[in-house]
């Protein structure tokens, strides 16, 4: 959507850049900022997408081939960003991955760089994003998860990372604070991306898994949803989200669901679903989502 003679509201003419946004969550978030009057810096792996996505969007939005994990590429995208646009006012710091496998079955290096792109990932794209946010007294919203707060089988590595990327805003809030720059973590729960569809379907046994987890750790919410609570985040400097909000309660009782009563609880289905798991990954031949450019490297 245009930024020339296009809509006007809380976002307009602020520059918003997006880290994998080439689709899913990163996506839908881009094109609602947009719909607002922001202007879109789309940062992710995938340029025909990126490409298409600046495009359907309209002028004065640009976009940047850049892996998260590299340094020297995320600074490019930065500092192409406020050649272009004059600055940046919020960051959404959302590429991630999901591994396929357990520690016991499964590539150990798809393990290490799910924790590679989801937590240091984010931590790079802090560190590239924060010069030009302090310039701007701006915002930074880094992805977390409802897996910060519970230990799913099947997720050690994704859950880790998520978990650190929880901590590591909250440090940084504190460290950012008196430079004029908000932090906000958020925390959805599974929403309807290619990387929870592509993972259903490649291990039945997690989807059984998650169809007995209680409520709301079992809904799955549209990406619309979650592009919204972002947004309204952005606008709104938020400290924390939840997507759905229910899952707030979730994390009011985490101590719970790392407990010995937790274990006892979840370990009775893990005995059943995690062989099958570990039989279906080791059949997959693969360690992460087909439409994940982890699976082409």
């Amino acid at each position: 959507m245009s930024i020339d003679g296009g809509p006007t509201g809380r976002l307009a003419g602020r520059v918003v850049l997006v880290t994998g946004a080439a689709r899913g969550i990163g996506a839908h978030t881009a094109r609602l900022a947009a719909a607002r009057g922001a202007k879109l810096s789309l940062v992710g792996l995938e340029p025909d997408r990126l490409a298409a996505l600046a495009a359907e969007l309209g002028p004065g939005h640009v976009w940047f081939a850049a892996d998260v994990t590299d340094q020297a590429a995320l600074g490019a995208a930065v500092d192409g960003t406020v050649a272009a646009l004059g600055g940046i006012d919020a960051v959404v710091a959302n590429a991630g991955v999901a591994n396929r496998g357990t520690i016991a079955v499964g590539d150990v290096e798809a393990l290490a760089r799910t924790v590679e792109v989801n937590l240091i990932g984010v931590m790079r794209t802090a560190a590239a994003t924060v010069p030009a946010l302090i310039d701007r007294g701006g915002y930074l919203l880094i992805v977390s998860s409802a897996a910060a707060f519970a230990a799913l089988p099947g997720m050690a590595a994704y859950c880790a990372s998520k978990a650190g990327v929880e901590h590591f805003g909250t440090a940084i809030r504190l460290e950012l604070a008196h430079r004029g720059v908000a932090v906000g973590t958020a925390h959805p729960s599974w929403v309807d991306t290619d990387l929870v569809r592509e993972a259903r379907a490649d291990l039945p046994a997690f989807e059984s898994a998650l169809a007995r987890l209680p409520w709301p750790m079992r809904r799955t919410t549209t990406v619309t949803e979650c592009a919204e609570a972002f947004v309204r985040a952005i606008e709104r400097r938020s400290r924390r989200v939840y997507v759905p909000r229910a899952v707030g309660a979730v994390q009011a009782v985490r101590s719970v669901l790392v407990s010995p009563l937790a274990d006892r609880l979840v370990g009775r289905t893990a005995r059943v679903t995690v062989p099958l798991i570990e039989e279906q990954a080791r059949a997959l031949g693969r360690g992460f989502g087909v439409s994940t450019p982890e699976s082409r490297r």
